[in-house]
């Protein structure tokens, strides 16, 4: 065939970031599977001891010269255009001199005997030259009340010296902008996550659809130029990331059920989801648009752009290739010319067992165990949604109900599938089967968990479902995994994936062909930039 010996055009990114995992969560909470990724920065005035938020420019008692030439971020600009303003004054000062000088004039309480003293005079005279007045902080600071406001206990505005306060007006005059800039920075545009005062963050190319107003799972990025259209593959954390509550950039396109899931987790206006059966073309400013399953969590999705000259391109999200993929009429019709390719675990040693394995697999040793131990808790690791098939696995194998806290459980019951929510119950003494984020399957953990049921049970068997727990050394022989082991829990890492192996790469991109293959994980680094070129141009060769 003429679409088989066509050159193959590779376009890796230059620099750019890799893909993170799916993990929602990241502490150690075992009632918390969620994450959040807020940034927050508190900006004050004053710091905890009252003080400017800024490093003031230090005194040698000896030589009288400034010491100390950067502030305390490491900026060495700011202390050298205030030393250079007060190079001229008659003397330097230090914060601390200056602080101590800011109190009350005591020359009045001298008895009229000591001021004929001369010694005591010459003291006087020098200390007047200080301006001892009374004054506050605050207007050795820059900060002054407003005249105003209680006018009738105000006192006379303080009439600064050059050598008590000029280096605390340049203070003040260097930082005033460099303050307020970080004030306003707190305040979020969008809900995007990108400050007023700062650059925005750039979109990378493999996100963008190129001919088209979309991008697909860019939402950190803000407003971007030329989107008008947002498309989110799946709802895990590291794709939906940036989209919020004030999200108002542009509509979001996704399935229904990933729809259903950013209404109920990250409460987005509902008038910029837009719902896209899988399966069904949809005409979206003139680019027809087709979501496809994408075998990876629950509403991820292949997307499919054919644009009016007819070029196609296929973005797969995150997805793991299997067999069904190839009897898609749109992918075995049409050739598609740019393929964005999820390369999480496109390296040779990851050939991973098929997940009907590795679902036998952990139902036999369940039983194993049960049989040994009936008073064990049996506990799966989970994102907030994906690995649903491990414990719905378990749970029909033994006929026994899924436990999981009230918030995984309102994100289950958003799928709409019967076989799920008739299986979960809402009291964990219910049921020896429980759900658990995955980050949260530790032994310290695990064990002070077990302990909450009391003497319900006496072991902990608890399955790590992941495609990184993968060994070259036990490849398909799933018996040779060894699990780890400590007091009553033991943890069984299973290589059950719901990203591409390898090899299921490779049969993907064989079946395809594409004119051009775009890496959209991994990618940071030349050396695996340079390899999965390589791997790339194999394949179609082959």
């Amino acid at each position: 065939m003429k679409r088989a010996t066509e050159e193959v055009t590779v376009a890796v990114p230059q620099g750019s970031a890799g893909g993170g995992g799916d993990d929602l969560c990241s502490n150690y909470d075992y009632n918390c599977d969620c994450k959040c990724e807020c940034e927050c920065e508190s900006i004050s005035l004053l710091d905890d001891n009252g003080f400017p938020p800024f490093q003031l420019l230090q005194e040698s008692e000896d030589q009288g010269s400034v010491e100390n030439t950067s502030d305390k971020n490491g900026n060495d600009d700011q202390p050298i255009e205030i030393e250079n303003r007060i190079g001229a004054a008659e003397e330097e000062t230090s914060f601390a001199s200056d602080f101590y000088r800011c109190g009350t004039d005591w020359s009045c309480l001298l008895k009229n005997e000591e001021n004929n003293n001369p010694r005591i005079e010459e003291q006087l005279s020098w200390k007047r030259r200080r301006t001892l007045k009374q004054t506050t902080l605050f207007h050795m600071w820059g900060f002054h009340k407003n005249p105003h406001h209680d006018a009738a206990s105000s006192l006379p505005p303080r009439q600064p010296s050059i050598s008590s306060s000029s280096s605390f007006d340049c203070l003040m005059k260097s930082n005033e902008a460099l303050i307020l800039r970080r004030m306003e920075g707190n305040n979020s545009s969008g809900g995007s996550g990108v400050a007023h005062n700062q650059r925005p963050r750039v979109c990378p190319f493999y996100k963008k659809i190129p001919g088209t107003p979309f991008t697909v799972d860019a939402f950190r990025y803000g407003c971007i130029e030329g989107c008008s259209a947002y498309i989110l593959s799946h709802f895990h954390a590291d794709h939906y990331g940036g989209l919020s509550k004030g999200w108002s950039y542009g509509p979001i396109y996704c399935t229904p059920l990933t729809a259903r899931l950013v209404r109920l987790c990250l409460s987005v206006d509902p008038s910029f989801i837009h719902p896209l059966e899988l399966g069904k073309e949809y005409v979206i400013e003139e680019i027809r648009v087709t979501m496809l399953e994408a075998n990876h969590c629950p509403g991820a999705a292949l997307m499919h752009f054919r644009l009016p000259n007819g070029q196609c391109y296929l973005h797969t999200g995150d997805f793991r290739a299997c067999k069904l993929m190839q009897a898609y009429p749109l992918l075995t019709n049409q050739r598609v010319n740019v393929l964005y390719l999820d390369t999480t675990y496109c390296n040779p040693k990851y050939r991973f067992p098929s997940r009907e394995d590795v679902l036998s697999f952990v139902v036999q040793i369940t039983k194993n165990c049960l049989e040994k131990q009936p008073k064990t808790l049996v506990i799966v690791g989970a994102y907030s949604i994906g690995k649903e098939s491990v414990f719905l696995a378990i749970s029909k194998a033994l006929g026994v109900k899924v436990y999981a806290n009230a918030k995984r459980r309102r994100i289950l019951q958003s799928f709409g599938w019967p076989e799920l929510s008739g299986n979960l119950c809402s009291h964990g003494k219910d049921t020896l089967l429980h759900v658990l984020p995955i980050s949260s399957l530790r032994f310290e953990i695990l064990d002070h968990y077990c302990k909450t049921y009391m003497n319900q049970y006496t072991a902990v068997l608890a399955f790590r479902p992941t495609g990184w727990t993968y060994s070259e050394a036990i490849g398909n022989h799933l018996d040779l995994i060894e699990p780890r082991s400590k007091g009553i829990v033991t943890i069984y890492g299973v290589p059950y994936s719901e990203h591409s192996s390898f090899t299921e790469l490779q049969e993907f991109v064989q079946f395809l062909r594409p004119g051009k293959i775009i890496p959209t994980v991994n990618i940071g680094n030349a050396a695996n930039r340079d390899k999965m070129q390589l791997y790339f141009r194999g394949w179609l060769k082959g």
